[in-house]
């Protein structure tokens, strides 16, 4: 979406700022809910950061200047309230059956098994990384550049860059630790 579409819409309190919030969530909406997952696995408080997330977007989206896309702002705000929830909410990470919802793209019975398999490991190693792995992980794991991360995180594209290299290397470990030893 582009920011001729969304300035309009920030401008304004009438219905058509609701209309194109929808429309803000119809195409990015899967995106802030990957997002909140990868911060909270209790379902209940996952859906609890999926509201405010969703409250921080609404509320942030009159500050929206069109200077970067808006796919990056939207990420931008959502991982700010996340960082939040998990400064107030998560001492230690929480675990949590992966969603029995989740796609495949095989549709035979035990590639779905594997393919579920992987993503709950991959899903629990980057819930434990460090906060300052996890986020240009998470990032990058949305198809965002380290130069488009960096703004996200205050940090320049060669410190992305860095973090994201240990990220890999501790999700290489964190996939296989036989593998390590």
């Amino acid at each position: 979406m582009t920011a001729e579409i969304v300035s309009p819409m920030v401008g304004g309190m009438g219905l058509g700022r609701d209309r194109e919030f929808e429309t803000l969530l119809a195409a990015h909406g899967p995106m802030l809910r990957r997002i909140a997952g990868s911060y909270e696995a209790d379902p209940e408080r996952r859906r609890e950061l999926e509201q405010d997330i969703l409250l921080a977007v609404w509320r942030a989206l009159p500050r929206f200047r069109g200077e970067a896309p808006i796919k990056a702002f939207l990420a931008r705000v959502a991982h700010n309230r996340a960082v939040t929830h998990v400064s107030r909410e998560a001492v230690q990470p929480r675990r949590a059956p992966l969603d029995d919802a989740m796609p495949s793209g095989d549709p035979t019975p035990h590639d779905q098994v594997e393919a579920e398999d992987l993503r709950a490991r991959l899903i629990e190693a980057v819930r434990a990384l460090p906060l300052s792995l996890r986020q240009p992980a998470v990032l990058t794991l949305e198809g965002f550049s380290p130069a488009e991360i960096g703004p996200m995180l205050g940090l320049n594209a060669n410190a992305v860059s860095i973090r994201l290299t240990r990220a890999k290397a501790a999700l290489k470990d964190l996939m296989n630790p036989e593998a390590s030893s």
